[in-house]
């Protein structure tokens, strides 16, 4: 039987989602904590591998088990697991339902604190410069015309394709906040800080607005701007096709 995990973390505390030989992960932790409950070695597989400081307000993994779940898992897991890590349901899906191969699209927010803010400082990018919003926001329109995004890619990495198909991209204020907003059906690694490093570049008038079609057209990461900090940055939604879900005899 197969099962999907529905959940959520601040990842402040871990090196990423993905295992690490020397540092403690949000992988590791869910794995462990399975494992015990369950009385078995369990191993899941998530949808993406957000990096070190990155947040999740929905992330998805699946498990394999040759039984059926106890109804109070969940209960018991979110009791059992620390503070920053919560499960918010699990359900069965098909056999061949793979958490992150099925995904279909993913979103992601960055959020840049426009002020000074106690409570936030852990959780949003402080930035206290004025940025041009409608010249970020055009920007965004120019993205949307690509698909090839190496230039915001880390160097190095062992991926097949550097095509990505974004179908959002936008900038919007929320109280004292900017907050970007790209969903895609992929994303490369760091690819999202590092649009959002160059969009404030170009917010901020250090660099012009068109340039932005030569910097994607060089596929050269140092032509793009710096990479923002990750704990501005957020999974908020993962979607999938409905056929993966089990259906009920």
């Amino acid at each position: 039987m197969r099962y999907f995990i529905e959940l959520s973390y601040n990842g402040k505390a871990y090196h990423g989602w993905q295992n690490q030989p020397n540092a403690i992960s949000v992988q590791q932790t869910i794995e462990e904590a399975l494992s015990i409950l369950l009385k078995e070695q369990i191993s899941i597989m998530g949808a993406g591998r957000t990096d070190a400081g990155v947040h999740a307000s929905k992330m998805f993994a699946h498990f394999d088990m040759t039984s059926s779940l106890d109804d109070n898992l969940v209960f018991k897991l979110n009791s059992y697991l620390p503070k920053d890590i919560a499960i918010h349901v699990i359900f069965e899906v098909k056999s061949d339902a793979h958490a992150r191969f099925d995904a279909t699209s993913r979103t992601y927010n960055y959020r840049i604190a426009l002020r000074k803010d106690v409570f936030n400082h852990d959780f949003a990018y402080a930035l206290h410069k004025p940025l041009d919003l409608d010249l970020m926001n055009e920007a965004c329109e120019i993205l949307l015309s690509y698909k090839d995004f190496q230039c915001f890619s880390k160097s190095n990495t062992d991926v097949k394709t550097y095509h990505c198909d974004i179908k959002e991209a936008n900038w919007t204020i929320l109280k004292n906040e900017l907050v970007f907003t790209i969903k895609a059906d992929r994303f490369l690694r760091n690819m999202v800080r590092a649009i959002v490093g160059t969009l404030i570049n170009i917010g901020l008038n250090k660099i012009p607005l068109q340039s932005l079609h030569d910097i994607i057209k060089s596929k050269d990461r140092s032509r793009a701007g710096y990479s923002v900090p990750a704990h501005g940055l957020y999974l908020i939604d993962i979607e999938y096709p409905e056929h993966i879900k089990k259906i009920s005899e």
